[in-house]
């Protein structure tokens, strides 16, 4: 008889152990997920970083292009260039997300320079670029979703703060982002 019930208090901890090491696997998959998700935003926003240097010498070219314009996506450059933690490159993506959307609303002033043929293909490889990075973004938040969810429910919860992990902060559209660009077909100078 206490064969039987030393066999099955052996089992009941196996069964233990066996299930806080499959919520501990969980924890640590998801949690490789978000810095695999973050790592493929990271690589392309560094493409997108190496064709606006591209598209800035492009525009260069034209003398009276705005240079308010100019500044906002240089200065954006910069911020990403400058950007080492996740938070600074979160805040560095936003900028030049909003700084994008500004240049190719007043590059639609310059016919001469939208029918550039450089110009054109660095539009359409930003574009494809912005369209992988939302993706991207996307899987990122989703990931970090389900981490939050996992860290805070019962038992994973235990685990979680066994293995100190804290909630991941979801990547956020700023208010200015939100807002429609202006814009004009009016003929540029």
């Amino acid at each position: 008889m206490n064969t039987i019930i030393l066999l099955g208090f052996l089992f009941a901890i196996a069964g233990v152990a066996v299930y806080l090491t499959t919520i501990y696997n969980g924890l640590v998959a998801i949690k490789n997920d978000i810095d695999k998700a973050w790592a493929n935003i990271d690589v392309m926003l560094k493409q997108r970083h190496d064709e606006l240097s591209k598209l800035l010498d492009v525009t260069k070219g034209y003398a009276d292009f705005e240079r308010e314009t100019m500044t906002k996506v240089t200065q954006a450059r910069n911020q990403y260039q400058q950007a080492v933690t996740f938070d600074q490159k979160a805040q560095a993506d936003q900028s030049m997300t909003s700084a994008l959307r500004g240049f190719f609303a007043v590059a639609e002033n310059y016919p001469d320079l939208k029918a550039n043929t450089n110009f054109q293909m660095l539009e359409t490889r930003i574009t494809s670029l912005e369209n992988q990075i939302a993706d991207r973004r996307e899987f990122f938040n989703d990931s970090v979703n389900t981490f939050n969810i996992r860290i805070q429910q019962v038992p994973d919860t235990f685990v979680a703060a066994f293995m100190r992990l804290t909630p991941r902060t979801m990547l956020k559209v700023d208010e200015a982002d939100k807002v429609d660009v202006a814009m004009s077909f009016a003929q540029g100078k």
